[in-house]
C-alpha cells in the first residue's frame, strides 16, 4: 500500500482505524506454501486469534487455508466464515471438558493439552479422533514473554509424561490421529526448532494411526528496518527432507501442518491514529494520539517495537518524540523515536499492526474500539464499524429505581 492510500483511508473513515492489506497476506501465504512445496501433504491452519475479523477469515478460506482456533467462539466464527468443520483444529488451553465436547459436536479436530481432560474425554468419547499437544521443553523463540515451550509452561503435555499419556490411550482405547507442538513466537534459531521437531518425531512413533503432525508456528517477522526474521525457506528445505524421511519410516505419507498467525497478517496491518497534542516537558517532546493501550497494547504488554511514521508530513525534518496515548495510565507506544516533524492533527501510522492488535483491544476508560478496513484490489472496504456509546452500554442493565439521588433523600427528610 502507498502512504497516500493510508492517509486517504484516515480521511474517509476517521481515526483511529486499523487497515489490512490483502495483497501482503496473500504473498505471505504463498511464500510459506512454496517453502514447503516438496511436502506431499501440507496444511496451513491460520491462527484465528491473531486477527479474527470475518473478512480476514473468509480471505484465508479462499486461499485454501485451514483454521487454528483456541475457543468455541473462534470455532463458530470459522464456521460462519465458511470453513468446513474438518478444516478447523481446536487447540484450547485450560478450558472445561464441556467446552471441548461442544467443539467436538461441531465436527472439528480436537487437540488436547493436558492428561486430566485427555483421560476424561477418552473415556467418554473413545472413537472421536484426538490430537495431542506435546511440550518438548524447547524454546525456539527469542522472546521469553511469548515462549510456551519451557518446562514450567502451562501449555502442552510434558514429554516426561509420555508413559502416563500412553497408559491413558491404551486404557481408553481412544483414537489419536495427530501430534502437535508449539515452542513459542519469534523463532530465531532454525536448528533449535529442528531439534524440537526430532522430539516430536520420537513421540509420534508411539502412535500407529496418525494422520498429521502439527509443528505449530512462531515464525518471526521484521518489525523495523534491518530486523532479523525467520528464514522460512531454509526451514522448509531442512524440515521437508527430515519429514519425508520420517514418513517413509512410519510407513505412510502424513500431513505436515503449521498454524501461522503473525507470519501471515502482521506486516499486512497498519494502525492509524491522529495527534491530539504535542507537549514539551523539560526533557521530552510528547506526541499524544487519540488512542492508547485500549487499542494497541503490544508495546506495553510485550515491549513490542512498532515502527511509527508521520503520514501527514513525510518530508518533514526528523525530531525525537515519545508517542503516547490518551488513556489514564502509562501508555507509551515508543520512547524518543526519530519521526518527521509532528504537528497537532497529523496522522501517525504504526506498522506491523495486523497480528494481536485489534484482537486484544478493549473498552478501557470507556473508549470505543476503532474501525477496521480491508484494502483489497486497490480499494478500501469497511469490515468493522467504529463503536458508539450504544455499544458501550449495550449489555448493561440499568436499574435507576435502586438508587435515589442524595438531593431527593435530603428533601424527603
Amino acid at each position: 500500500m502507498k502512504h497516500s492510500d493510508l492517509l486517504k483511508i484516515a480521511q474517509n473513515y476517521g481515526a483511529p482505524v486499523y487497515v489490512y492489506d490483502s495483497e501482503k497476506i496473500i504473498s505471505q501465504f504463498d511464500r510459506l506454501t512454496k517453502a514447503f512445496g516438496n511436502v506431499p501433504k501440507l496444511k496451513l491452519n491460520y491462527a484465528a486469534k491473531a486477527l479474527s475479523n470475518l473478512a480476514i477469515l473468509r480471505l484465508m478460506n479462499s486461499l485454501g487455508s485451514g483454521l487454528d482456533t483456541v475457543s468455541i467462539q473462534e470455532v463458530k466464527l470459522g464456521l460462519l466464515a465458511g470453513f468446513r468443520p474438518q478444516d478447523i483444529i481446536y487447540t484450547p488451553n485450560g478450558v472445561s471438558l464441556e467446552e471441548i465436547e461442544k467443539a467436538s459436536e461441531l465436527g472439528v479436530q480436537i487437540n488436547i493439552d493436558n492428561l486430566s481432560i485427555l483421560e476424561q474425554f477418552g473415556a467418554k468419547h473413545p472413537k472421536v479422533p484426538v490430537c495431542i499437544r506435546i511440550n518438548p521443553h524447547v524454546m525456539a523463540g527469542g522472546n521469553s514473554n511469548i515462549s510456551v515451550g519451557h518446562i514450567d509452561s502451562k501449555f502442552g503435555i510434558s514429554i516426561h509424561q509420555i508413559p502416563h499419556l500412553l497408559r491413558i490411550v491404551e486404557l481408553t482405547k481412544m483414537n489419536i490421529n495427530g501430534i502437535h507442538m508449539h515452542t513459542g513466537s519469534d523463532i530465531l534459531d532454525i536448528d533449535v526448532f529442528l531439534y524440537a521437531s526430532e522430539i516430536l518425531f520420537d513421540t509420534a512413533k508411539h502412535f500407529k494411526e496418525l494422520e498429521f503432525i502439527d509443528f505449530g508456528s512462531g515464525f518471526k517477522v521484521p518489525y523495523k528496518e534491518g530486523d532479523i526474521q525467520t528464514n522460512v525457506e531454509e526451514l522448509g528445505q531442512k524440515l521437508t527432507g527430515r519429514f519425508n524421511d520420517f514418513c517413509k519410516e512410519y510407513g505412510k505419507d502424513l500431513t505436515l501442518a503449521f498454524e501461522p498467525g503473525k507470519f501471515l497478517v502482521s506486516e499486512a496491518g497498519f494502525f492509524l491514529a491522529k495527534v491530539n497534542v504535542v507537549k514539551q516537558t523539560t526533557s521530552t517532546v510528547f506526541a499524544s494520539v487519540d488512542s492508547g493501550f485500549n487499542h494497541l497494547i503490544r508495546p506495553m504488554l510485550y515491549g513490542a517495537n512498532h515502527h511509527i511514521i508521520n503520514l501527514s508530513n513525510p518530508e518533514g525534518r526528523e525530531r525525537y518524540y515519545s508517542v503516547v496515548g490518551y488513556i489514564c495510565e502509562t501508555d507509551t507506544f515508543g520512547n524518543n523515536r526519530r519521526i518527521n516533524e509532528i504537528s497537532e492533527g497529523d496522522i501517525l501510522c504504526f506498522h506491523n499492526a495486523g497480528a494481536y492488535c485489534f484482537t486484544m483491544a478493549s473498552n478501557y476508560n470507556s473508549r470505543y474500539r476503532p474501525a477496521e478496513v480491508l484494502w483489497h484490489e486497490g480499494k478500501s472496504h469497511l469490515i468493522r464499524e467504529r463503536e458508539t456509546f450504544d455499544d458501550i452500554i449495550r449489555n448493561q442493565v440499568d436499574q435507576p429505581a435502586l438508587f435515589v439521588p442524595s438531593l431527593e433523600k435530603s428533601v424527603a427528610k
